[in-house]
């Protein structure tokens, strides 16, 4: 949520910034400037009335010792009158900071100054690009093949328990995933993040925190009878963690690690693009999550993408570093960057991470602050990561390691499959 002093310091810099993200925000954000003059105005009033009641409670004390029942009685009159009138100046501000803050929930984050003005992922930046390209022949096989030849993955028996993208992993194939989860988690931990195990459902007010409500576009799967959501990606229970928290300054930063599944509806998305493991409703991941002082984030990410890009070394895949455009961001974030790995069967990229920057946006959602040296409390900012996206890495090293003798599993995950190969 956008700060009230980042939109009266220049709502015209702001109001531009947001069309970057192909957000028309001179209606809302004039709204809100508007609003803050009325809020600004009803508050004096109430501080000026608080003042007055303070001074007249000292002249009735006064009186009283003087003996003076009549006009006592008379300031006391007053003061009661006064007191209904502060009741309807306080309804009437928790109703404009109400509208303020519904407003200010409508509006997305403005991006970072160095991301890209465009409306698509074709408009995205290119900014690096890494590992072997595999050299398959004519034949090969896509990884959904792959799964059924070599029995890993059984997506019928999926549907026939729940539906269509929920799928059954098995033997090897189950193996691997926990293998994969495991050397992701490891090496978070060796990378100085503390790992946490979050629920996999949380309340209305950890998803408003982070920016997921409200479900504009119905994502998340909601468990209506007790009003909870399952979790589209553990950035939601482990960045709130740190909700309605004031932190010493010199605790930061907060770095954090977590396996979850992951429940998305991916509404809308149909098509070859999402066969096999493209895209499902449940799958795994492994997040790292940051809180950091404003003046430390941006050196945070550039560690953040580090990390991913080393995970990726480490697996053998070719991958490459997207800088996202302005209208292809999320609601949340200031600036993202997605990695993706190419998947050699089917020819295309698949996008395996994203790594952002959300500024302050989350954290004044959140109230996450921190105590500075000052003695003041400060806004936090907050990142997050995939690190990695299981489904996806596991396509592409099923399609790109395919030989005539089988599958062959990169040597860094040896240790935690117990096998070299799959056949």
């Amino acid at each position: 949520m956008l700060t009230l002093q980042l939109i009266n310091e220049n709502p015209e810099e702001v109001i531009k910034r947001l069309a970057v993200k192909q957000f028309d925000g001179r209606e809302p954000i004039m709204r809100v400037v508007e609003l803050d003059k009325q809020r600004k105005q009803i508050q004096k009033q109430r501080d000026d009335n608080a003042a007055e009641l303070n001074k007249m409670a000292a002249q009735i004390g006064a009186l009283m010792k003087q003996g003076k029942k009549d006009e006592a009685g008379e300031a006391k009159a007053q003061v009661g009158a006064m007191k209904a009138a502060n009741k309807e100046i306080d309804d009437k501000l928790s109703a404009i900071e109400a509208e303020i803050r519904e407003v200010l929930l409508s509006v997305p984050n403005v991006p970072y100054e160095g991301v890209p003005e465009g409306k698509t992922a074709e408009d995205n930046v290119v900014e690096k690009t890494g590992g072997e390209m595999p050299n398959l022949g004519a034949d090969a096989l896509p990884h959904w093949e792959l799964a059924k030849k070599y029995n890993l993955i059984d997506f019928d028996l999926g549907v026939k328990i729940t539906g269509a993208g929920f799928p059954v992993y098995i033997g090897k194939g189950a193996r691997l995933q926990r293998a994969l989860i495991q050397f992701f988690l490891d090496e978070a931990n060796k990378a100085g993040y503390t790992e946490i195990q979050p629920p996999y459902v949380v309340n209305e007010a950890s998803g408003l925190g982070t920016g997921q409500l409200p479900d504009k576009e119905g994502q998340m799967y909601h468990c209506q009878l007790d009003d909870f959501y399952m979790v589209p990606t553990a950035e939601v229970p482990v960045t709130n963690i740190y909700r309605d928290v004031i932190l010493p300054g010199d605790s930061l930063p907060k770095k954090n690690c977590a396996y979850s599944a992951c429940f998305r509806r991916e509404a809308g998305s149909y098509g070859k693009d999402v066969r096999g493991l493209n895209r499902l409703h449940q799958f795994d991941k492994v997040e790292i999550v940051r809180i950091e002082k404003p003046e430390n984030s941006y050196a945070a990410l550039e560690e953040m993408k580090d990390h991913v890009q080393g995970l990726l070394e480490k697996l053998e895949l070719p991958w490459h570093i997207l800088r996202l455009c302005g209208g292809d961001m999320s609601f949340t974030s200031a600036i993202t960057f997605d990695f993706e790995v190419w998947s050699g069967a089917q020819q295309r990229w698949l996008e395996v991470s994203s790594v952002s920057n959300f500024e302050t946006y989350q954290a004044n959602r959140l109230k996450c602050r921190y105590r500075a040296e000052d003695k003041k409390t400060r806004l936090c900012h907050t990142l997050n990561g995939s690190a990695l996206a299981l489904p996806r890495i596991m396509a592409a090293l099923l399609e790109n390691n395919q030989t005539p003798e089988g599958i062959k599993v990169p040597e860094v995950l040896h240790k935690y499959t117990g096998f070299d190969i799959i056949d």
